[in-house]
Parts: structure tokens; sequence; C-alpha cells
């Protein structure tokens, strides 16, 4: 992962969306939806900067508002309203960057999505994710020597969640799931019977 940069995990065609952050709010999400994708960066005009990113999963907060308050907002007020707990500056990443420091910012930022941004010019090429890196070492793995670790479970190796865990019922109203992303800020749910069983594996994801 030191060996290969950002630019090298960047797909040879794929497209990007930017919001500015006077967009309403429906305007984006519509946006993100008719384009297919699932994060924006957001540009700010009047700093003439990228200012931070939205994501189909905000839009999970909706319900705590009224339908014509969503109509009304723009993303700016949107974020300063009802993200403010879990606003944070936006962190990017440049180009040149190697994939073993988009890991490591995505991991000590705890965060889903990684803007690589170039410092020179400031345009934003691509929303780096999890899965893409993950794809990106899968092509490459059998150029590598295998690491001990591949053989180990993924409890032992504490991939996943095994204590604490959020979960919803089959029976659970959507605006409860809602609040239950929103409020342990997780981006997906097992789906259990009321025993704690998932008899049919299911799980609800946001993100």
């Amino acid at each position: 992962m030191k060996c290969h940069k950002c630019y090298d995990i960047i797909p040879t065609s794929s497209k990007l969306v930017v919001f500015d952050t006077t967009l309403q709010v429906k305007k984006a999400f519509f946006a993100l939806v008719a384009n297919g994708v699932r994060a924006a960066p957001l540009w700010e005009s009047k700093k003439q900067s990228f200012v931070g990113k939205t994501c189909d999963s905000e839009v999970c907060l909706c319900h705590q508002v009224q339908i014509y308050e969503l109509e009304e907002h723009k993303i700016e007020t949107w974020r300063e309203l009802y993200l403010q707990e879990t606003f944070k500056p936006l962190v990017h990443i440049s180009p040149d960057a190697s994939i073993f420091e988009a890991v490591h910012s995505l991991i000590k930022n705890k965060i889903h999505r990684l803007p690589v941004i170039d410092p020179v010019s400031g345009n934003a090429l691509y929303i780096l994710t999890h899965k893409r890196i993950l794809k990106f070492l899968q092509l490459f793995v059998c150029e590598m020597p295998m690491p001990a670790f591949m053989k180990q479970t993924l409890e032992e190796l504490s991939v996943g969640t095994y204590t604490n865990i959020a979960y919803i019922h089959p029976d659970t109203p959507l605006i409860t799931a809602l609040s239950v992303f929103t409020h342990r800020r997780v981006s997906a749910l097992p789906v259990v019977d009321h025993n704690g069983n998932s008899p049919t594996p299911v799980c609800v994801c946001v993100c």
C-alpha cells in the first residue's frame, strides 16, 4: 500500500458530482439519486474551497424536520442547524499520497469516504472508499506476499462489531430505524426477531 498512490486507485472513467452549499437539500438528494452516486464534495463559493461532503445517509435526518422545511433549506443552513453534532472539518487527501496514508486517514478520522483533492488546482478528483481500496488490493493480491493475518478469523482480528450491537426487528417502523441510524451513528443494522435470532440473514444499510 505504500508503493501505490491514491491516483493509481482512481478509475479511468468515473463520475463525480460537486454541490455548491447554496443548493437546496432536496435538489441535492435528487441529484445524488439521478447520478447514481452516494456522496458529493461541497463547494463554498465565499471561501472558494471545498468545505465538506454530503451523502445520501444524511437524509436520514430529514425525519426530524417538516417536509416544508426541507424544501426551503439550503445545504449550508441544513448543516448548521441539523448536523451540528456530527459536523466535522473536511478531511481529504492528495492524489500523490500513498494508499497506506489513505487507509490510515480513514481509520484515524473514523470516516467512510475520503475526497481526493489536487493540492495544485484545488479540483476534487474522486471520493475514495473502503470498498474501492479493497477492490484494488484484490486485483494486486497475487503480486504481494500473503500476510499471516489473512489466515486469522474476523473475530480474532476484531473486524466487525461483537458487543453492544444496534439492531432492529422486521416490524420496526421506518422512522424508528432512521433514529437508530442517526443516534447510534452506524451504517448497517441487522434485522432479527424478538428472540434475537435471524433465521433469514437480512441487514439494512444506509451508506
